[in-house]
Parts: C-alpha cells; structure tokens; sequence
C-alpha cells in the first residue's frame, strides 16, 4: 500500500460503502473524507484514527520509504 488515500479507499470499497456512509459511520465530515481519499497531505492525526478505527487500525509511526 503506497499511501492513506488508497488504502481508506480500499479499505471502504471492501466493506461495500459510499464515501458518505463512511463519513456516518465515523463521526467524520464528507469533506474530509474526500479529502483523504484525494490525497490531503495534511490532516489531524486523531481525525485519521478515528477513520481508521472503523477498520481496527490506526496511524503508526515507521521507516519512511526513500524514492
């Protein structure tokens, strides 16, 4: 998985669910959603959590790939 923005999208896709319904069933904003998924650069990182713990993940820190 090469970024955030496809793995949410994946992830979303797997559990057969519209960029809205996520965004219900999160607590987050469809904006931010989109914006994730559209490849946002910067966001907070409780806001990605909270996302990702609807898929039992969260952000980790880790060895950051080199081009």
């Amino acid at each position: 998985m090469s970024s955030l923005s496809e793995l949410v999208k994946l992830k979303r896709k797997q559990h057969s669910l519209t960029q809205h319904d996520l965004a219900l069933k999160s607590g987050l904003g469809l904006r931010l959603i989109r914006e994730i998924e559209q490849g946002k650069t910067t966001m907070r990182m409780d806001k990605v959590n909270q996302l990702l713990a609807l898929f039992g993940m969260e952000l980790v820190a880790g060895p950051k790939n080199m081009p």
